[in-house]
């Protein structure tokens, strides 16, 4: 199967977890393939191969239902082969995970939430701040969080995107995150009913959380919901930014809600400027990205949050 010329991150990965044959993290493979000098056989490494790996693991495991890899739910993340594994081998790994208490806040969360759905998703975001609303009392169930726009920019000609915009063709998605420190059953109905009121107006609304109750019951209803309102579920990681995921995909809408849209560009003035600024990049056909949120790094954002 291996070239012993040459490897990709992901054949190194595939080699090493069938040599050790015990879930290991991305660290681990990558320290077990410096010791045997399987890294040499990877032909471009960067400054930081590991997470190349992971990111390699991570998008595979996202798009390929035929994913040689799975997740082992433990404390740090583990990963092993699927044809490998065996139910002693994952209940010696795995741990119930319960929410514990946290010092940071919802909007320490954004950047996490950027970070993912801009380097996975190909969305900006915009974080629309409640208190500069007109009407303050009944903010939180009517604005988002965060809000998030998919370009064709770079991926279309220009001249289809014009003969689109001629034919007034809807050619972005857009996207509305409401953000939450943890999701149990103490909070769940009330936060997801939120993002109903708050969401529902984009072509797909997400419940964002990073600190969730690892329970079959929990998650049952997490998917419940999800397929009954179309609401999906993010699971965002602070320790390791790259293993943020979709837990459930949102139900995708081929039509904005324009009402909604009005009003919240009435209210808001961040709103207000997010959709001037869509108009904007879509006739130049440039995106200006530092009209958006930032997008930091991976190994910034981790940094940042150990020092709440």
């Amino acid at each position: 199967m291996f070239n012993l010329e040459k490897l990709t991150f992901f054949e190194l990965a595939i080699k090493v977890l069938k040599e050790a044959n015990k879930p290991m993290t991305i660290e681990e493979i990558w320290r077990y393939a410096q010791e045997r000098e399987y890294d040499v056989l990877v032909g471009s490494k960067g400054k930081t191969p590991w997470q190349t790996m992971s990111a390699r693991i991570y998008v595979d495991m996202r798009d390929n239902p035929n994913s040689p890899f799975v997740k082992i739910d433990s404390k740090p993340k583990k990963f092993f082969l699927e044809e490998l594994q065996n139910v002693d081998t994952i209940k010696e790994e795995k741990e119930i995970i319960q929410p514990k208490e946290t010092s940071y806040s919802e909007r320490d969360l954004h950047p996490f939430l950027t970070y993912y759905v801009n380097t996975y998703l190909n969305v900006y975001t915009k974080t629309i701040y409640h208190e500069k609303s007109s009407k303050r009392t009944y903010s939180q169930w009517l604005h988002p969080d965060l809000v998030g726009i998919n370009f064709p920019i770079g991926e279309w000609e220009s001249e289809v995107l014009d003969f689109g915009l001629t034919l007034g063709s809807q050619l972005v998605k857009l996207y509305s995150f409401e953000v939450k420190k943890e999701l149990t059953f103490a909070n769940i109905r009330e936060a997801y009913f939120q993002a109903v009121s708050n969401s529902s107006w984009a072509n797909e609304g997400y419940l964002v959380t990073a600190n969730i109750l690892h329970d079959e019951e929990f998650m049952t209803e997490l998917k419940r919901l999800t397929s009954a309102f179309g609401i999906g579920i993010i699971k965002l990681d602070i320790e390791d930014p790259d293993a943020s995921e979709i837990l459930f995909p949102a139900k995708h809408k081929t039509e904005i809600d324009w009402e909604t849209v009005n009003k919240l560009s009435k209210e808001n003035p961040d709103f207000r400027k997010f959709i001037v600024r869509i108009k904007n990049d879509m006739n130049s056909k440039e995106i200006i990205k530092e009209k958006y949120d930032k997008v930091y790094t991976a190994e910034q954002l981790v940094e940042k949050i150990k020092k709440k």
